[in-house]
């Protein structure tokens, strides 16, 4: 498989290259193969589904193909995945894709585990450690971490903005010893990501140190990802005669959305056939895909910070790869767009519990709500003009998918992405429902260490200066 540059496509590199590359250092692109095999129809139509395991393997085959034997790609799939991406049936035609059931319980753990198995075996050889440094808005921080700690000949330094995340997911990341590090930035996500970003770019730095990323700027974090969309929209295909007998149904995958790294995935196996007909990018006040998508005109601005902190993405990285698969009308035919505030977020994790019995986190909430207004009257009224289709209200943005006569005649399922436990956010939680949810024992146990953060300013200068003296 060749990859390019989302701002030089005349870049050719493989996949190892992209990989511990991270992004392209003269152009500040970011990878993506040119081109996205269909899996045999015989393999994505079977009666029963295949495991996860086995669909993560035959999609990983043909980006790796060449520089990763078929034997040694197996053994990076079972031991990334001793835990499964699950399906929760919690109304006739609405599941709950639970994507916590990995180390750090959250969706982070299926990219990084792969990325992090991929990245040791691409270093087999090397004399001079791999650093990877990674920008987190709540979940990746923990989960790379998680999924390098002790892995020999790679560094990790993760930068998480200072008490803008939650006490839970700060724990998580303050408490790593060893081979990885966390730095506690004064300033937003976006000042994070800017720090890697700038530092990606820095000749002066990468002759002194090899650097990669983690973030979803990594392709090998990215594709991983994809595995759980076909796998999920291959089981609820597969149940949706018996649950709610409804014949040729639409699926349509609502995604909690910040760095749009998780729905950039889910395109990509739709490309490679998952038997997906839309998406719903469902943001929080940080609604810039939103907003690009209704007006056709893309703003980065500085980020908000929310109750659904891991979206608090004002600059989403991956909207250089959406805009670089598809055209615009190509992706308002694809999604519907919806964004909430903290007061909707609220809203909607009470009302997912009392219609249906399911706690859902912050972020989880976000997709149900889009979900949940679309199916019950708000594509209805878009379609026939009468809704407000103001950007800076909440709700669906003025645009119409190619899907929305599916979700009007009643001929639409939904999958709602539910990224993190809620668990983590026990606080906000308690506030919507009343009462805490159950906290998984790997959670728990993090509570009781130290924290070991390194404060850092946001200024590129500091941050240089700290890698130069401890990396």
């Amino acid at each position: 498989m060749i990859y390019t540059d989302t701002r030089d496509s005349s870049v050719k590199v493989d996949f190892k290259t992209a990989v511990v590359n991270g992004m392209n250092a003269k152009t500040g692109g970011l990878y993506i193969p040119t081109s996205f095999p269909l899996l045999d129809p015989t393999f994505v139509n079977r009666v029963p589904e295949h495991s996860f395991r086995e669909t993560a393997f035959e999609m990983a085959k043909p980006f790796v193909d060449g520089e990763i034997p078929d034997n040694e790609l197996e053994f990076i799939i079972q031991d990334a995945y001793p835990f499964n991406a699950q399906i929760v049936p919690i109304d006739p035609v609405t599941y709950v894709l639970e994507l916590f059931h990995g180390p750090t319980c959250a969706f982070k753990d299926f990219g990084a585990r792969f990325m992090a198995r991929v990245m040791s075996y691409f270093n087999r050889g090397e004399n001079d450690n791999l650093h990877i440094l990674v920008a987190t808005s709540g979940d990746t921080g923990s989960a790379v971490g998680s999924a390098f700690h002790n892995v020999p000949g790679i560094d990790v330094t993760i930068l998480y903005p200072d008490g803008k995340i939650s006490p839970l997911q700060e724990k998580q990341l303050s408490t790593f010893t060893g081979n990885v590090r966390a730095l506690k930035v004064n300033g937003t996500f976006d000042d994070c990501q800017k720090l890697v970003k700038t530092a990606f770019t820095d000749e002066e730095l990468r002759k002194k140190f090899r650097l990669s990323s983690a973030n979803s700027i990594n392709i090998s974090r990215l594709l991983p990802q994809s595995f759980y969309y076909m796998y999920a929209a291959n089981v609820v295909r597969n149940r949706i005669p018996h649950d709610s007998k409804i014949e040729d149904a639409s699926i349509i995958v609502s995604v909690p959305s910040g760095n749009f790294g998780n729905l950039t995935s889910g395109l990509i196996a739709l490309k490679m056939g998952a038997p997906i007909k839309g998406f719903v990018a469902a943001t929080n006040a940080n609604h810039t895909i939103p907003d690009w998508i209704a007006t056709g005109e893309y703003k980065a601005r500085p980020s908000v910070a929310t109750l659904s902190n891991a979206m608090d993405v004002g600059a989403p990285s991956n909207y250089e790869r959406i805009a670089a698969m598809y055209s615009l009308d190509e992706v308002r035919n694809l999604f519907a767009s919806y964004w909430t505030d903290d007061e909707g977020t609220l809203e909607a994790i009470r009302q997912c519990n009392e219609k249906t019995g399911y706690i859902i986190d912050p972020h989880g909430a976000v997709a149900w709500k889009a979900w949940n207004d679309i199916r019950l009257g708000g594509m209805e009224k878009l379609m026939s003009g009468n809704v407000e289709t103001d950007t800076a209200k909440p709700g669906l943005t003025a645009n119409i998918p190619a899907w929305a006569e599916t979700v009007t005649s009643k001929k639409a399922v939904g999958i709602i992405l539910e990224t993190a436990h809620p668990a983590k956010f026990g606080a906000t939680v308690v506030k919507a429902v009343g009462r805490e949810p159950s906290m998984p024992d790997r959670l728990e146990k993090v509570l009781s260490l130290p924290d070991r953060a390194t404060p850092m300013e946001k200024d590129y200068d500091s941050f240089k200066e700290w890698l130069v003296s401890n990396l």
